[in-house]
């Protein structure tokens, strides 16, 4: 059966549609922390369909407000009021910390992040963008542009002149070797030196955490002091929340506020595991930002009322459950537990993130050069391990990428952890 469908897959899909593994994977079903094979295996699932199955597989609650939203109606559209999609909102803008807020709800993250861009340049009246270096914002011709990773961006042509600025990753690059006070403010001054060879920008676009850059980041408040220098030139501040948002962090509900003394950004872009699986993504921003624009705009899919209510129990049963002090405590254990192992293996680099938002970059021994080939290898032995992980990485680095649903409770962690610790053992 899996034969078959690999092979009807590649017949009619696009060659660049990766799939993970040497003999790719039919996911059929999943219940909390764990899914299921069309071959039978049970696996401890780590990655959450990149970031996305959030709260847990098969959630009752959720999938019982699908259910019911199914046997009413299913979807009207934006021309028409729609109660699921205000009542989402009113909670969206209120937990986002910005004034007089408004929420344009869209499919996906790469149409969050599209949105936020049309807003800022048409708010500014600029088409210059600063983006961070190995930042990832989607896969749109307007995000592509703005992507700093080579690896995930095909083609240099954009509608937008996207200038990259230092200090998404922290211990890579010329400022690498500084301490964190001396990596902010040399990433600062570079960034004053940028803007006086320049045009006035429209915006900075920044993940708080790189997500497919490897869960790489900068030491806290360098998003604050780069507002300042912004703020100054009226440039506004776009945080991709996209992986980052809803308390995955532990520490904070949304990743900017590790940078948020000044206050919040101008726009925020969410999507991934708000809807625990469905299709939601969204952009909030102030009043008269999101109102700039002078001609119609509809979103057909956005916010339609089944992926509204799927949002509204996930959302619920995340704030009633404190799943972000829960990621604040299990993640904790759990990188304290895969630091001891890192220190065992020669191979790993590095292991960092925050909550349950975990990456251990893999190196040669001995070299800071990329490993993709141990990458592929923890991937491969993980899963015959039980256990389902992702990867990623840029500045020529490879990464092992953790996020498991937030629901994960200490024995999965210790599970996990074990299966990791054989899995790392095993490189070569």
């Amino acid at each position: 059966m899996t034969d078959d469908l690999l092979g009807r897959h590649r017949s009619v899909l696009p060659d660049w549609l990766a799939l993970y593994y040497d003999e790719p994977l039919e996911i059929t079903h999943g219940e909390g922390r764990h899914v299921w094979d069309s071959d039978g295996n049970r696996y401890l699932d780590f990655f959450g369909g990149i970031l996305t199955t959030m709260t847990a597989h098969a959630l009752p609650e959720v999938t019982k407000a699908v259910g019911e939203q199914a046997g009413r109606i299913l979807h009207s559209s934006t021309l028409y009021l729609n109660r699921p999609m205000v009542e989402l909102a009113e909670r969206v803008a209120h937990l986002s910390g910005i004034p007089d807020a408004r929420v344009f709800f869209t499919t996906s993250g790469t149409e969050a992040n599209d949105t936020a861009l049309l807003l800022a340049t048409t708010y500014r009246r600029a088409n210059t963008v600063l983006a961070m270096r190995n930042s990832y914002h989607g896969r749109s011709f307007s995000a592509v542009g703005i992507t700093g990773n080579r690896g995930w961006s095909p083609t240099s042509l954009s509608p937008l002149q996207t200038l990259y600025v230092h200090g998404g990753v922290r211990t890579r690059g010329p400022f690498a070797s500084l301490d964190d006070h001396d990596f902010v403010a040399a990433c600062v001054d570079d960034l004053k030196d940028l803007l006086g060879h320049t045009r006035p920008p429209a915006a900075l676009i920044a993940e708080p955490i790189q997500g497919v850059g490897g869960f790489t980041s900068p030491p806290d408040g360098l998003y604050a002091a780069f507002r300042e220098v912004l703020h100054e030139r009226g440039v506004l501040w776009i945080a991709d929340e996209v992986q980052t948002g809803w308390g995955r962090t532990g520490e904070h509900f949304w990743g900017w506020q590790a940078h948020g003394r000044n206050g919040p950004p101008d726009i925020v872009t969410f999507a991934k595991g708000i809807g625990n699986g469905m299709s939601i993504g969204g952009v909030i921003a102030r009043s008269e930002i999101m109102n700039c624009l002078d001609a119609n705009s509809i979103s057909t899919f956005g916010g339609t009322q089944i992926t509204m209510a799927a949002g509204l129990a996930n959302l619920t049963y995340l704030l009633e459950h404190d799943l972000q002090g829960n990621a604040r405590r299990v993640g904790g254990l759990l990188i304290e537990r895969l630091r001891a192992v890192a220190a065992q293996v020669p191979a790993v680099r590095e292991v960092r993130g925050r909550g349950l938002m975990i990456g251990i970059e893999l190196t040669k021994p001995g070299t800071d050069e990329a490993y993709p080939e141990a990458a592929s290898a923890v991937l491969e032995a993980a899963r015959a391990g039980g256990l389902l992980i992702g990867k990623g990485g840029g500045h020529d680095t490879s990464a092992l990428r953790i996020a498991p649903p937030l629901t994960l409770n200490v024995a999965e962690a210790e599970e996990g952890a074990a299966i990791l610790e054989r899995a790392l053992r095993s490189i070569p």
